[in-house]
């Protein structure tokens, strides 16, 4: 009898054993972590501000191994951030291929300059915001955001605006949304684009336009010299730091909330296990001493979210940047 016993107790231990292969293989295949090389694709050039992120991004990843993967930037640059699309696209259930990329890549969707949109893609994580600031010089006729907007609601092409580097863009849209509120004519804005904001900068500072439009990051070095006036900003409430004494559009009544923001995108048919895996790594990521360092020199507002809050906010963003595309006669008819 107790041989007998011996004999089932060995029995049921084995089945049970085998049991527990499935659910230990489901275990594993819930764990998912990439196996191979990483790519963090830019959909522009190398030295731009999507380029700089991206790099940044690789060098975290590594110095705090947060990813045991070799990981490198991919640069994919051309026709509205098509191609770096494109190219993530061509990977599709693969998240071993991240891009990394801004608002352009919605409104060129929305103005036919791109096939895709947020809806083409996982979107994995927004990464931060970085508002756009009105900045005029000292002796400007435009002494504050209600000057502005009582001149575009008057005659919106009575002041001319610098900005970078192509119309539908984030300046473009925050110059559009304040324009709005004001109840200006949107195709009557007088605006000069220039190839960068450093070159619209100087228009400004020339008295070659009467105001430029532009990151705030952008403006802030000439501001604190004396040399422009930031008369508004496109945050929902007043910035900390360097740009503290900058008052919001909404503080001068108009509900104006622009932001050229970043987020991650894996490619389509990305699992929940993928996502959910990138989302972890990143959530650590942006709370790197090196990343904060970057927050605070670029003038920029850290405002982490998950893979399906980014959806939710990308599907806001692309219904209000559509309405006021069309506004401005830059929406493609189907």
């Amino acid at each position: 009898m107790e041989n007998r016993m011996t004999v089932l107790s060995a029995a049921r231990a084995a089945i049970a054993a085998l049991v527990l292969i499935p659910l230990a293989a489901g275990s594993a295949a819930a764990q998912w972590q990439p196996d191979k090389r990483v790519e963090i694709i830019v959909p522009s050039s190398t030295g731009g501000g999507n380029d700089r992120i991206g790099r940044l991004m690789q060098s975290i990843m590594q110095k705090e191994k947060l990813v045991d993967a070799v990981t490198t930037v991919v640069n994919k640059p051309g026709a509205g951030m098509a191609l770096g699309m494109a190219y993530l696209n061509q990977h599709p259930g693969d998240a071993h291929h991240l891009l990394i990329t801004s608002v352009g890549f919605l409104t060129n969707h929305i103005t036919g300059r791109s096939e895709y949109s947020h809806r083409d893609v996982t979107p994995v994580a927004l990464l931060f915001e970085e508002y756009v600031a009105f900045a005029v010089r000292p002796d400007s006729r435009i002494k504050t955001g209600k000057d502005l907007m009582a001149a575009l609601k008057s005659d919106a092409g009575s002041a001319s605006t610098a900005m970078a580097s192509a119309g539908g863009n984030h300046n473009h849209m925050a110059l559009a949304a304040v324009t709005r509120h004001a109840g200006g004519d949107l195709k009557k804005l007088k605006i000069v684009v220039y190839g960068s904001g450093g070159k619209a900068m100087a228009a400004a500072l020339g008295g070659h336009v009467d105001l430029v439009v532009a990151p705030a990051a952008t403006l802030l070095s000439q501001s604190q010299q004396g040399l422009l006036r930031m008369i508004a900003i496109t945050a929902p409430k007043r910035q900390a730091g360097a740009l503290a004494e900058v008052p919001t559009w909404r503080e001068q009544g108009a509900n104006a909330v622009i932001s050229n923001w970043r987020v991650i995108l894996a490619p389509r048919g990305a699992s929940a296990q993928q996502t959910g895996y990138w989302e972890n790594v990143l959530a650590r990521l942006v709370e790197a001493a090196e990343w904060k360092e970057m927050l605070e020199k670029n003038v920029v507002t850290g405002n982490f979210l998950r893979s399906g809050e980014t959806r939710k906010f990308l599907d806001e963003e692309y219904k209000e940047l559509q309405v006021m595309l069309d506004a401005l006669g830059l929406v493609k008819k189907k």
